[in-house]
C-alpha cells in the first residue's frame, strides 16, 4: 500500500478530530490534522485563568450523565471530576423561590411519552396531546427546556430523541472537570503529538478533490495535502462551505435533517459572591432560572470562585444577534440586576472581569451544537457510511442521548477511527 493511501487527513482539531487522530495513530496510521483556528479544541474554549481566577470554559463546561468515553479518558489523563451540588432557584418576576416545582400533569406526560411510537416535532406533540388551557404551563416549560437546554426549535425538534431526558425530569448527573475541558484537550493534543500526528493550525480547508484514486485536501492559503482518506469533523454549518467530491456532496444533503442550535454564554467575575448576602439563603445556589433577557445563570458552587455564568440558548438568541460582546455583557448585568432587584451600577461596581461569546458569531462554529429532528436518525446513518474516501464525524452524528455534547464528539471520533481500521 502506498504511503499516500495510508495517510489520513482529519479536518478539525476539536474533541472528535483529536480522538479519531489518536486512535488512528495508535494503530500506526500517518495522520495530519488541519485546524482553521490557532488553537485546538473547537467549541471547547478555555478562557485565561489570569482573567477569571481559574481556567473558565467559554464553550462546553459540564460533563452530562454517565458519559463513559469522557470519564474513561479523564481517568487516563488523571483529571478528576467535581459533581455538581447545591440548590436550584427561580425568579418569577416578583421574587426568588426554589425551582423544583412539581407539575400536576407530569404523570400524564410520562404516560403519553411511554406509549409514543411514531416520532413528531415537540410542538406538534404538545398540540396533539396537551392542547388544553389546563396544560399551558406544561407546554411553556417543555418549550423553554427544549430551546434553552437543547438549543433546539420546538417546531422541528424530535420528541422521541428528547423522551428519555423528559422522563428523568432533566435530572441526569452533571459534573465539571477540575481544570476545565481545556485540560482534556491539552491531554489529547499531547497524546497526538507523542504519536507523531501533525497538527497544522491556521489551515482553513476550502476544498477536497479526488485525484487518481486518492484525495487532495486544499487549504485557503494554497497548501495541498494528498492522502488516502479524509475525516471531516467540523460543525454542520461549515461543511457546506467546503467544496466536496460528488459522492460526499450527495451524502451531505442529509445534513439538512439535523438541527443545529445557538448559545450565548456570558461570564461575570466579581470581587466577592455578593448574591450570598441576599435575603434568601443562597450560599449553595447553583442554577438560577428566570424570564429575563439572559434567562439562566449558575454559580461555581461548591467552588468558591465569585463568578456568575449566564446562558441563553435556542432560536430566540437571534433577538440579540446585533449585540457585540460588550452589549451582551450589559444585557447580562441588566438581567442579574432585575433578578436581584438591585441597581445595575451596584452590581457593576464589584465586576472584575467579563466575557461574552455568541457562538453564532464564531466564524469556525456558526452555532453551538446539534439536536435531533424526527428525520435525524436516518440522516446520521447516511452521513456515517464509510463508502467513500471522505468520512463525516462529530457530535452531530452520535445516535445516542448525548448528541450535541463533548461525549458525543469523543464517541463519534472513536467510532470513525475504528470504522476506518476495520476496513
Amino acid at each position: 500500500m502506498s504511503q499516500q493511501s495510508e495517510h489520513i487527513v482529519i479536518v478539525g482539531a476539536g474533541a472528535a478530530g483529536l480522538m479519531a487522530a489518536r486512535e488512528l495513530a495508535r494503530a500506526g496510521r500517518r495522520v495530519t490534522i488541519l485546524e482553521a483556528r490557532e488553537r485546538c479544541g473547537g467549541r471547547i474554549h478555555p478562557l485565561p485563568a489570569s482573567q477569571f481566577g481559574y481556567p473558565a470554559d467559554g464553550g462546553a463546561e459540564f460533563v452530562h450523565g454517565e458519559a463513559p468515553v469522557t470519564r474513561a479518558l479523564l481517568r487516563e489523563a488523571g483529571l478528576p471530576l467535581q459533581e455538581i451540588e447545591g440548590t436550584q432557584w427561580s425568579f418569577d418576576g416578583a421574587g426568588l423561590s426554589h425551582a423544583n416545582r412539581h407539575d400536576p400533569h407530569e404523570a400524564a406526560l410520562r404516560a403519553v411519552l411511554r406509549d409514543l411510537k411514531d416520532d413528531l416535532a415537540v410542538a406538534d406533540f404538545l398540540r396533539r396531546h396537551f392542547a388544553g388551557v389546563e396544560y399551558a404551563q406544561l407546554r411553556y416549560s417543555i418549550e423553554r427546556m427544549v430551546e434553552g437546554y437543547d438549543a433546539a426549535d420546538p417546531e422541528h425538534a424530535s420528541t422521541l430523541a428528547l423522551r428519555e431526558e423528559w422522563m428523568d425530569g432533566g435530572h441526569a448527573p452533571q459534573a465539571r472537570i477540575e481544570g476545565g475541558y481545556g485540560a482534556l484537550i491539552d491531554f489529547l493534543a499531547g497524546e497526538c503529538h507523542g504519536l507523531g500526528v501533525a497538527i497544522r493550525l491556521g489551515c482553513t480547508v476550502s476544498a477536497i478533490e479526488e485525484e487518481g484514486g486518492a484525495v487532495v485536501v486544499r487549504c485557503a492559503g494554497g497548501d495541498a495535502h494528498p492522502c488516502g482518506r479524509v475525516v471531516l469533523t467540523v460543525p454542520l454549518p461549515l461543511l457546506r462551505e467546503i467544496a466536496l467530491p460528488a459522492d460526499a456532496r450527495a451524502k451531505l444533503i442529509a445534513a439538512d435533517d439535523i438541527g443545529f442550535g445557538n448559545v450565548i454564554k456570558i461570564l461575570l467575575r466579581f470581587t466577592r459572591p455578593w448574591w450570598r448576602d441576599h435575603g434568601e439563603d443562597l450560599a449553595d445556589m447553583t442554577f438560577l432560572l428566570s424570564e429575563e433577557t439572559i434567562p439562566v445563570w449558575w454559580t461555581r458552587y461548591p467552588d468558591q470562585h465569585p463568578l456568575l455564568t449566564g446562558w441563553f440558548g435556542g432560536p430566540r438568541t437571534a433577538e440579540l444577534s446585533r449585540l457585540d460582546p460588550q452589549g451582551l455583557i450589559a444585557a447580562g448585568l441588566d438581567s442579574v440586576a432585575a433578578i436581584f432587584k438591585l441597581p445595575r451600577e451596584v452590581i457593576a461596581r464589584d465586576l472584575m472581569a467579563s466575557a461574552a461569546i455568541n457562538w453564532m458569531h464564531d466564524p469556525f462554529a456558526r452555532g453551538a451544537y446539534s439536536w435531533a429532528t424526527p428525520r435525524t436518525r436516518q440522516a446520521q446513518a447516511t452521513l456515517s457510511r464509510a463508502d467513500g474516501m471522505v468520512l463525516f464525524s462529530g457530535e452531530a452524528l452520535y445516535r445516542g442521548r448525548d448528541m450535541g455534547t463533548v461525549e458525543a464528539a469523543l464517541a463519534s471520533g472513536l467510532a470513525t477511527a475504528e470504522l476506518i481500521l476495520r476496513r
